[in-house]
């Protein structure tokens, strides 16, 4: 089942983020205060960021994270998949299928792409991404970040 994230699973959500950034399938970590903003602008309104929680025979499975922009090359507005993150135990029961469908079915008409990124060597994810009819991009991606790791501003 997939459901968007309530103030209830606030907690739970901070936890499978921290599972998350403490595997190998991400390139660093990141602290923790930063679930906690992800989470507040989720419940917030959910108009940049949504969470949804995964779960299996009625057990937390996983979480998923979109955000939301606006694209000139694309038309119109785009969601960016920026995490699933399934657990271990429900790996293979087909989460990820079920996920993307539910995206597809509830993304709205004014969305015009859906878009990800996957590490190089997850080739497990990009398979199941290429199966669902994702292309790769031949773009580098780059980034400047604005604020410091501790979150005060100061660089």
């Amino acid at each position: 089942m997939i459901r968007k994230l309530t103030d209830a699973d606030r907690e739970l959500y901070i936890e499978m983020a921290h599972e998350f950034y403490h595997s190998d399938a991400v390139l660093h970590p990141v602290p923790d205060e930063y679930f906690v903003r992800t989470a507040d602008e989720a419940l917030r309104s959910g108009d940049y960021a949504g969470i949804y929680l995964l779960e299996y025979e009625g057990k937390p499975a996983g979480y998923a994270l979109t955000a939301k922009t606006f694209s000139q090359e694309a038309g119109g507005f785009v969601i960016w998949i920026e995490e699933i993150y399934i657990r271990e135990a429900y790996r293979s029961r087909g989460l990820g299928k079920e996920f993307f469908r539910y995206l597809d079915e509830n993304k709205g008409s004014d969305v015009t792409r859906l878009r990800l990124e996957v590490e190089a060597d997850n080739r497990k994810a990009a398979s199941l991404y290429e199966r669902l009819g994702y292309e790769v991009l031949d773009y580098v991606q780059m980034v400047k970040d604005s604020r410091d790791p501790s979150g005060t501003g100061a660089r």
